[in-house]
């Protein structure tokens, strides 16, 4: 998760948190009658003659603000939603610049190395990897296939020992943080052809 949507989620549960405190807090000191009673006495009922006839005089409007806050509400929640599920592709990484000029490398050329790389092992039935973060802090998200009968091991030592290596010096960078997503399946029957 990149720092401004974890600073984003932090705020938001911070802010949903108080709205539901406060309400609840004060529901709670009214029950147990910690409030002056002239204000909100605990023995009658929480939505009295006054409020039902209040909504009753400016009917139909006060609805139609309840319903617009309740869209409101949902369209910010779906719009939480969609944040976290958000990934900031990483589609250029700039190594170099200075007077002669700027070298930038294209990473869907490295990524697409790199999956190839990785599923050259021969227990490594698929693989597909991506570059995300920032120019300053790439790292890599990779997805296997990996034969269920493999050890894990073996799929370290191809990522640790040999994929991530390379692109770290492809990329000139001096750490590459990667997360790898591995699915286990049945390894494929080899087929036999009668002559």
């Amino acid at each position: 998760m990149h720092d401004k949507t974890a600073r984003g989620n932090r705020l938001g549960l911070l802010i949903v948190g108080l709205a539901l405190l406060i309400p609840g807090a004060l529901g709670l000191a009214r029950s147990l009658g910690a409030l002056p009673r002239a204000w909100a006495p605990a023995d009658e009922p929480l939505v009295g003659d006054q409020v039902r006839d209040a909504f009753a005089r400016y009917d139909p409007w006060p609805w139609w603000a309840i319903a617009a806050s309740a869209a409101v509400l949902a369209l910010l929640g779906l719009r939480w939603l969609l944040a976290q599920a958000r990934r900031r592709r990483l589609d250029g990484i700039r190594l170099d610049g200075g007077p002669a000029g700027i070298t930038e490398v294209r990473t869907g050329g490295v990524t697409d190395a790199m999956a190839a790389e990785v599923a050259a092992h021969p227990s490594i039935l698929d693989a597909h990897a991506a570059m995300v973060g920032t120019n300053a802090r790439p790292a890599v998200r990779l997805r296997m296939v990996v034969a269920e009968n493999t050890p894990m091991s073996a799929v370290r030592e191809q990522l640790g020992g040999v994929a991530i290596p390379r692109m770290r010096q492809a990329l000139e960078a001096e750490r590459l943080p990667a997360v790898a997503r591995v699915n286990l399946e049945d390894a494929p029957h080899p087929r036999r052809t009668l002559a």
